[in-house]
């Protein structure tokens, strides 16, 4: 499994930045999927934050794991519309099945491309995640 997704996974809930103009928004994510050994997040088309990725790719994001540590990912979002990597994402345990059908025309998901992924914590340096 691509290790960023084993990272996401274990900080569980993560916040995925994008920017709107001149004002960053952030929201919390649950799912992350590998596919073809990229991570993959997901939305709906009709979201808000769809309509910011596809205007600016460039995303953050940033979870914390149990204790004194947290995950900061910086990536591009590539919209990937082959039904073989919805299905992956929704097969994966953080899909959000029930909402959605791969082929559905609502259901979005992006490969991250350009990742860089540094684990922090209050007592070590900084751990770069490949």
């Amino acid at each position: 499994m691509n290790k960023i997704v084993e990272e996401l996974k274990k900080v569980k809930v993560f916040y995925v930045a994008t920017v709107e103009g001149d004002q960053p928004r952030v929201r919390p994510f649950s799912s992350i999927a590998g596919f073809e050994e990229n991570a993959y997040i997901c939305c709906g088309n009709f979201k808000e934050v769809y309509k910011q990725i596809k205007a600016c790719r460039k995303i953050e994001i940033s979870g914390m794991y149990d204790g004194a540590s947290w995950l900061r990912v910086t990536a591009k979002a590539e919209e990937d519309s082959r039904l073989e990597a919805q299905k992956a994402v929704l097969e994966d345990p953080t899909g959000p099945k029930g909402l959605y059908e791969p082929g559905d025309g609502r259901f979005v998901v992006f490969k991250l491309t350009d990742v860089k992924a540094v684990k922090y914590s209050f007592f070590s340096a900084p751990e770069e995640i490949e």
